[in-house]
């Protein structure tokens, strides 16, 4: 691919742009925000890190210059502030829709068939202010939560049982936050069911302390966690570049599936070269699928807020 464009120079922004252009997903990686310094200075910062990383991938900070994004293929929209200690992320949401707002206009300016990925909280409902915004397909905008989330949860794990977390297979629904939906039924360490190892009360403290992994870091650092989102969001994009095909978590449209419709949630999906190519439907049994639907109304719930501020035009999810 010629070029990918990460919107948003701060931890999240600059680790991703990192890690795409180590993996030499492109030729050039855009690197776009207000901060003129920090775009500038932090993709210079990584450019000079090629030659010891030996990497030919060009990455070039623009400031707001969206004009040097043009003919993207995938946009990476991290731009947005930081969770800070006491907030939670849907706090964030008047304040980040307007910043979605005019990112995807823009971005879609100058790249019209771009595939946009979406990390700024509160995640579900800011992909869905994207969509709103961009006018893309719905399968050519979605959201990075899950690959977070059930990292976050994977790693947990591995600390319990002291080993590599390369072994753990897991997989979680729902909305990015305290609502999402572990599964421990489909979690497994080696190909060996995860009940086999631990018993119910660590994995249910393992499955609570995942539902606040973000927030964890929050009150440790003062800011959002970035390592492991830019990480997230970067596995993302090579899924789409390379047209992978892998069945990812993804914050994706649903259109009736798990009988839920119009509204981004994290579910199974196949993501390649078209972005999220299926919505896998996996067997839920009775207390998982209304933890789903629990998930579904509390971003649904934050969705109408975001409708009742009126910054689309009265444009709204299918409309």
């Amino acid at each position: 691919m010629k070029r990918i464009t990460v919107v948003g120079a701060g931890n999240v922004g600059a680790t991703c742009a990192n890690e795409v252009a180590q993996r030499s997903l492109a030729e050039e990686v855009v690197v776009v925000d207000l901060n003129e310094g920090a775009s500038h200075g932090k993709s210079l910062d990584l450019w000079e890190a090629a030659p010891i990383q030996n990497i030919s991938t060009r990455v070039v900070g623009v400031g707001n210059d969206y004009s040097r994004t043009a003919g993207s293929g995938v946009v990476v929209i991290t731009a947005g502030l930081p969770r800070k200690p006491g907030m939670s992320r849907d706090d964030l949401i008047g304040t980040n829709a307007k910043i979605m707002k005019q990112v995807a206009s823009e971005i879609v300016k100058y790249s019209p068939e771009a595939i946009l990925i979406v990390v700024t909280n509160p995640l579900d409902v800011m992909t869905y202010a994207a969509l709103l915004a961009s006018g893309r397909p719905s399968q050519k905008v979605f959201g990075m939560a899950g690959i977070l989330d059930t990292a976050r949860y994977r790693a947990f794990i591995a600390d319990e049982l002291g080993i590599s977390p390369r072994d753990v297979s897991a997989l979680l629904l729902g909305g990015h936050g305290d609502t999402m939906v572990p599964l421990p039924r489909y979690t497994s360490v080696g190909g060996i069911p995860v009940h086999e190892l631990m018993d119910e009360a660590k994995l249910t403290a393992i499955v609570e302390r995942t539902k606040k992994g973000g927030g964890e870091i929050v009150n440790l650092m003062g800011t959002s966690a970035w390592y492991a989102p830019g990480a997230a969001a970067a596995e993302m994009v090579e899924a789409v570049v390379r047209n992978e095909r892998r069945i990812l978590p993804v914050c994706a449209a649903l259109h009736g599936e798990y009988g839920l419709r119009d509204l981004y949630l994290g579910v199974p999906a196949v993501l390649g070269a078209n972005g999220v190519e299926k919505v896998v439907e996996i067997r839920l049994d009775t207390k998982e699928m209304e933890l789903l639907h629990q998930s579904a109304a509390a971003v649904k719930n934050v969705m109408k807020i975001l409708d009742g501020m009126d910054l689309f035009d009265g444009k709204t999810f299918g409309s």
